[in-house]
């Protein structure tokens, strides 16, 4: 049973937020260092990936659905991605980078220690791109969980870059935040379980980060794209109002 378990969320090929939460100290006396997804789809693909595989078995990787249209794309298994910096970090990658983010698990399963049996995924248990929210309506709640083993009585989840803790039928549900494209506020966002559960904000020098995803990338919009998330101008607002209509909830009474 692991003791304590950094959870990184949606850093989408971000390296100066990366490298921001991997030098607190927490993070680097974890005893795991879990990836619930979207890892690379971002101006700094290949260093993020290349980082993160350098650290070996501690890191524990979860698909996020960036990365399974990532491989899709590059593979031609579809003709086009959500998102332009996404055809773009495809082209990126090498064969080893593919075949690793094509081997990520929908979802998995640690002890970890004061929480029990914890299961980490994307977006939820069964999809990695469908939406819940924090305030998701119970029912919704009760659809994504159908089929979690009883003895999950923690679920960590990412994809919607707006750290939350809160309860869904007796279940606790954790989401991060997001590392590379935070909205709401600026700042790296991840977790730390064990025994509870700390929703951490590393802050950077953003100005500076903003100078080097420039200077390293070579996406052709990747000043504005390093402008626009990295100082999260999106508000939470912004997202919740795009995102909670999509849980289902415009279809109830």
């Amino acid at each position: 049973m692991q003791t304590r378990t950094a959870v990184l969320s949606d850093i989408h090929g971000v390296l100066p937020a990366l490298e921001a939460v991997l030098a607190e100290p927490e993070v680097r006396a974890a005893d795991r260092i879990v990836l619930t997804g979207d890892i690379a789809a971002g101006p700094q693909p290949v260093r993020v990936l290349d980082l993160l595989a350098g650290l070996g078995e501690r890191v524990v990787w979860v698909r996020g659905n960036a990365d399974r249209e990532l491989v899709e794309y590059r593979r031609g298994n579809v003709a086009a991605v959500p998102d332009a910096i996404s055809a773009w970090a495809a082209g990126q990658l090498r064969a080893d980078h593919l075949d690793l983010l094509a081997g990520l698990p929908l979802s998995l399963s640690l002890d970890v220690r004061g929480l029990g049996k914890v299961l980490f995924c994307h977006a939820t248990p069964r999809d990695d791109e469908e939406m819940v929210v924090v305030d998701s309506r119970p029912d919704r709640w009760r659809e994504v969980f159908d089929g979690v083993d009883e003895e999950v009585r923690t679920v960590v989840c990412g994809h919607t870059h707006m750290p939350f803790v809160r309860l869904a039928h007796g279940r606790l549900v954790v989401n991060p935040g997001s590392v590379g494209m935070p909205y709401g506020r600026s700042g790296a966002h991840w977790a730390l379980l064990g025994p509870g559960v700390e929703l951490r904000t590393t802050d950077y020098d953003i100005e500076a980060a903003v100078r080097e995803v420039v200077r390293d990338s070579s996406y052709p919009d990747a000043a504005a794209w390093a402008d626009y998330y990295l100082r999260a101008r999106a508000t939470d607002a912004d997202a919740l109002g795009a995102f909670g209509p999509r849980d289902g909830r415009a279809g109830t009474a």
